[in-house]
């Protein structure tokens, strides 16, 4: 059996990058929550 997560930077941050989450509403709240609650790091 193969294994079922097979990791690739590009996609990672075109999928779940900060450029991405800042384009839409949600992405932004998303953001701005992680920046609320004090996170290192705010997305991939």
């Amino acid at each position: 059996m193969s294994q079922t997560y097979q990791p690739k930077k590009k996609k990672r941050a075109v999928t779940h990058g900060f450029l991405v989450r800042s384009r839409t509403k949600t992405g932004t709240k998303v953001l701005a929550k992680r920046r609320q609650k004090g996170r290192a790091k705010l997305s991939v």
